[in-house]
């Protein structure tokens, strides 16, 4: 078992990390939802607008597959850590250059057309991302604490919204010609220092005992992909379905909340994205209290909870959210959060590291939530934004969207097996799972 210093390390790595990256990420979803349709896309409708910008949102998760095979295949062959400070350091790029861009009105359509190719490498960064940080620390993590070490680096998630969410917020208090001009760009900006600070503390970690132990035998894969369609099909399937609920209920929640509140309902922006904040600090909070129940009671028990929650929430929430009232939006966007968020993201990285072996982990790790968040999250925003349009402005189309996805991450987990108790020792004498 690694030194407690070992393990600290590489959880405050993992940690910061991702949320350097998440925040990287989510503040494009952000923009995407209040400015970039008046800055990259002027010559639409308000309504069109909005789609074309959650487009280009969805675009970048047309990358993260492919960032989640190749980041996955190296990680398989050459080690965790390289290919996170990579992922870390195309991430950066990436969202300087956003914040560099200039408008639709400076050069016309080049303008949307850059946007796309910056946000498809953030997509490509972030694809290898999730599953080489949670990989990582759930082999350094003792066996009967995977669930809640592993938890700290999903809070790198609600972290990093907490930041996208808290800066834009703060920006959109100058008026708004000094907004669209300048204060957009401050939060893109920004990351440029903390993705300099999370190289850093990223380039002095260590590869786990567990990998290093298949290296030392040379027994990684050729192709991990090809050894996880081989050995693990099932597994894969099953991870994909089990991503549905979370992502589309957190990008719905807590992306396309925020333009919905402020076109159809006609309320504050600033307000919702407060909201989200607050909701996001507070689900800091609970994901290591889900992580370390799943110790105790089974990752299966605790995923299953989440998915019926958006199952039985669905249709409340929504509810809460057209009323307009400040205290019923607040409580719908926090219970989302905490409760349905929380409860599937907190083990979700434990989870899916128990469900494959080292020779090909972080692949089927990555392919697992990548090729998921291609057709549930990155497209949920889009979706909920045309149902939308199509109901007439009416929200139960949305709400039956979430009762729907959280029934099919029910099924499928209610398909997995518990893997909690599994341990690495046979792996470690050299035999395989």
């Amino acid at each position: 078992m690694p030194e407690t210093t070992s393990v600290r390390r590489v959880m405050v790595a993992g940690a910061i990390g991702t949320t350097v990256e998440w925040y990287d990420y989510f503040i494009y979803g952000t923009a995407a939802a209040v400015v970039f349709d008046k800055l990259f896309f002027p010559s639409f409708d308000p309504l069109i607008g909005t789609l074309t910008a959650f487009a280009t949102f969805g675009v970048g998760f047309l990358a993260r597959p492919v960032g989640a095979f190749v980041f996955g295949h190296y990680g398989d062959k050459l080690g965790r850590k390289r290919m996170l400070v990579l992922s870390l350091l195309i991430m950066g790029l990436a969202t300087a250059g956003i914040g560099l861009l200039p408008s639709y009105g400076s050069i016309g359509v080049g303008a949307p057309i850059l946007l796309v190719v910056l946000r498809l490498f953030q997509g490509f960064a972030v694809g290898g991302e999730w599953g080489g940080a949670t990989v990582l620390i759930a082999e350094h993590a003792p066996p009967g604490r995977r669930g809640l070490y592993g938890s700290v680096v999903q809070i790198g998630s609600p972290a990093g919204l907490v930041l996208a969410s808290g800066g834009f917020a703060l920006v959109q208090l100058l008026p708004e010609p000094q907004f669209l001009a300048w204060g957009w760009r401050v939060p893109f900006l920004i990351s440029v220092i903390m993705v300099a600070i999370g190289l850093y503390i990223r380039m002095n970690i260590t590869e786990s005992e567990e990998f290093r132990a298949v290296t030392a035998r040379q027994e990684q894969a050729a192709v991990p992909a090809l050894d996880l369609l081989r050995h693990s099909k099932r597994n894969l399937l099953i991870a994909i379905g089990a991503r549905f609920a979370p992502d589309i209920g957190f990008y719905v929640c807590g992306t396309f909340v925020v333009s919905y509140a402020a076109t159809t309902l006609h309320l504050s922006s600033g307000l919702i994205l407060l909201a989200v904040a607050v909701a996001a600090a507070l689900e800091i909070v609970a994901v290591p209290l889900f992580g370390a129940l799943s110790d105790r009671i089974g990752r299966r028990a605790v995923y299953l909870g989440g998915a019926a929650f958006w199952v039985v929430f669905g249709f409340p929430y929504f509810w809460l959210v057209d009323t307009g009232a400040g205290p019923a939006v607040w409580l719908a966007i926090i219970l989302a959060f905490v409760l349905g968020h929380g409860a599937m993201w907190s083990i979700g990285g434990a989870l899916y590291a128990e469900m494959f072996d080292t020779r090909f982990r972080y692949s089927g790790v990555s392919l697992g939530y990548q090729l998921a968040a291609i057709v549930g999250g990155g497209p949920a925003p889009l979706i909920a934004t045309a149902l939308i349009a199509w109901s007439g402005g009416a929200s139960w189309p949305v709400s039956g969207y979430l009762v729907l996805v959280g029934a099919i991450t029910f099924a499928a987990v209610w398909a997995a097996r518990e893997v909690r108790s599994r341990t690495r020792e046979p792996e470690m004498a050299g035999g395989h799972r």
